[in-house]
C-alpha cells in the first residue's frame, strides 16, 4: 500500500499478454538486428564497410549535386523576387558565368558555409513576400581576379586614363568603380520593387538595361577623388561601394520581423558613431546641388586649385574633345542659342548623372513606354529654361551675375535695350520670372529678382 493509502493497480494477465505480443516498432526492430551482429566475423566488418562506404558516396553525390544545381543562374532566376537581378545578369557581360564566381568567396568549405547560411533566403521566399534584393555583402577582389588582371593597361573605351594599379594598391573594392556591370543598378535606380517585378521580362530587358548603367559612372570617380582631396578614404566603409537599401522604411510593417532584422544588420554598421541632426528632403537636395555645382566648377576650371586629384577632363580622359563652338571667345554669354538649337547634344555633356555619384530614382513603367530610342528633340526654349534651371552644371554658372550686366545701377537703366524682342525676352527669363516666382514650384529660377517687380504694369508689346 503506498504512502497517500492508494494501493496500486496490477496489470491483468490478459494486457501483460498484449504487451509482450505487439509487435516492436520499425527502429527498435533494425536496433534489435544491428545488436545481433557478429562483428567478429571479417565477413560482417566488411559489409558494414561496404554500407558506409556506399551510403557516405551517395550522400556525397546528392549534395555535390544539390550544389551544382543551386549554383546555376537558372535557379536563382525560380524566384519572382529575383527577376531583375537575373534579367540584368543575362544581358551582361558576364552572362556565361555562374552568380557564385563572384558573390562567393573562392573555395569548397565557402561554398558550402554559403549554401547553408542561404537557407534562410528559402525560408523568407515560402513566408514572403520576401524584400526587393539589395546587395549587403560586397564582392570582393579576390572573386574578380579569378578571370582579370590587376595590371590591365587599358579599358573598354580606350579612352580612359586608369590606374589600376595605384587602386589596388589603395585596397579600393573593384565594385567601387564597377557596381553596376552585372546588374546595371537596378537598385540605385529604384526599378526593383515588389510592383516593378510583373515588367522584369526578355522583353523588356532592351528597354531597362542599358550600357551607361553597366558601364562605370564619372560621378563615381569624381565623387571619390574629391573625397581624397579632403583627406577622405571613403572606400575604406564598405557601404560607400554597396547600393543604399531603399525599402528600409516598409521592413517594419512585415509581419514576420525578418526584414526589420536584416536591416538593421545592414545599415548599424554604417551608422556614425556620434549623432547628427536630419535634414529634410529639401535640405539635403540643396546640400547636394552646391555640392555638384562645386565639384562641376573646379571640372570647368573655375575654381582650381592645388589638390591631390585634379577635376579637369584631361586628368582622366586621354583625349577631350572640345566642340569648335565652344572655343569662340564669346561662348559663355551667346550660347543660350545653341542650346535651344541643339539641346540634345548639349545633354552628352552637361546632364547631372554623369556628374554625381548618386542616380536620380526612375519609373519603370516610363522607362517601358519611352522605349529603346528617345524621342528626337525639336528646339523649345521652355524644355531649356526648366533644363537649365534642373541642371547643376548649368545653375552653377547662371548663379553668379554674368559680366555683361555691368553694374547694378548702370545695368538698371541700360538693360532695355537687351530686352526688346520677345526672343530677347525669352533669354532673360531663362534666368528671370516675369511674374514674381510661386514659391511651391519645384523648378526654381537661379535669381529671385523678377521682371513684375519694377514693370508692373506690363511691357510695351515689341
Amino acid at each position: 500500500m503506498s504512502t497517500l493509502g492508494f494501493r496500486k493497480k496490477k496489470k491483468t494477465e490478459t494486457e501483460e499478454t498484449e504487451i509482450r505480443d505487439k509487435k516492436p516498432g520499425l527502429v527498435r526492430r533494425l536496433w534489435r538486428k544491428f545488436r545481433a551482429i557478429d562483428w567478429k566475423n571479417p565477413v560482417n566488418r566488411w559489409r558494414a564497410l561496404f554500407v558506409v562506404l556506399f551510403a557516405s558516396i551517395a550522400m556525397f553525390g546528392v549534395a555535390y549535386g544539390a550544389i551544382a544545381y543551386t549554383s546555376e543562374p537558372q535557379f536563382c532566376s525560380f524566384c519572382h523576387e529575383m527577376s531583375p537581378e537575373f534579367i540584368t545578369f543575362e544581358e551582361s557581360a558576364h552572362s556565361q558565368i555562374k552568380c557564385v564566381q563572384c558573390h562567393v568567396d573562392p573555395g569548397v568549405v565557402n561554398t558550402v558555409i554559403h549554401k547553408v547560411e542561404s537557407l534562410k533566403e528559402v525560408y523568407y521566399h515560402v513566408v514572403g513576400p520576401p524584400d526587393p534584393i539589395v546587395q549587403t555583402v560586397p564582392v570582393m577582389n579576390k572573386n574578380c581576379t579569378q578571370c582579370h588582371s590587376e595590371n590591365r593597361l587599358v579599358t573598354a573605351t580606350g579612352d580612359l586614363i586608369v590606374n589600376h594599379e595605384g587602386h589596388i594598391k589603395e585596397d579600393i573594392p573593384c565594385i567601387t568603380c564597377h557596381s553596376g556591370v552585372a546588374h546595371a543598378k537596378v537598385v540605385e535606380r529604384g526599378i526593383n520593387h515588389q510592383k516593378d517585378l510583373d515588367f522584369w521580362k526578355k522583353e523588356n530587358a532592351e528597354k531597362l538595361v542599358k550600357a551607361e548603367y553597366m558601364k562605370p559612372n564619372m560621378g563615381t570617380c569624381i565623387d571619390c577623388h574629391d573625397k581624397v582631396n579632403k583627406g577622405e578614404r571613403p572606400w575604406k566603409d564598405i557601404q560607400y561601394s554597396l547600393p543604399e537599401n531603399t525599402h528600409g522604411e516598409k521592413h517594419e510593417e512585415k509581419a514576420d520581423g525578418h526584414a526589420e532584422a536584416a536591416t538593421l544588420d545592414t545599415t548599424e554598421a554604417a551608422a556614425p558613431a556620434t549623432t547628427e541632426v536630419a535634414l529634410s528632403e529639401e535640405e539635403q537636395k540643396a546640400l547636394d546641388d552646391k555640392h555638384s555645382q562645386e565639384i562641376i566648377l573646379q571640372a570647368i576650371g573655375k575654381q582650381k586649385k592645388d589638390v591631390k586629384l585634379s577635376m579637369e577632363c584631361s586628368t582622366c580622359h586621354k583625349e577631350v574633345s572640345t566642340p569648335a563652338n565652344h572655343q569662340s571667345a564669346d561662348w559663355n554669354l551667346n550660347h543660350g542659342g545653341n542650346a535651344v538649337e541643339e539641346l540634345d547634344k548639349c545633354l552628352n555633356c552637361h546632364q547631372d548623372q554623369k556628374w554625381i555619384k548618386k542616380l536620380p530614382k526612375q519609373d519603370i513603367v516610363s522607362l517601358i513606354e519611352a522605349g529603346a530610342t528617345k524621342d528626337e528633340y525639336k528646339p523649345n526654349l521652355h524644355v531649356v529654361k526648366t533644363d537649365s534651371r534642373e541642371s547643376n552644371f548649368c545653375s552653377s554658372c547662371h548663379a553668379y551675375r554674368p559680366p555683361g550686366h555691368l553694374q547694378s545701377d548702370e545695368w538698371l537703366t541700360a538693360h532695355a535695350d537687351k530686352a526688346k524682342t520677345d526672343n530677347q525676352k525669352a533669354e532673360c527669363y531663362v534666368c528671370h520670372e516675369r511674374a514674381k516666382p510661386d514659391e511651391a514650384s519645384k523648378v526654381k529660377a537661379p535669381t529671385d529678382v523678377y521682371c513684375e517687380f519694377c514693370h508692373r504694369t506690363g511691357f510695351k508689346k515689341s
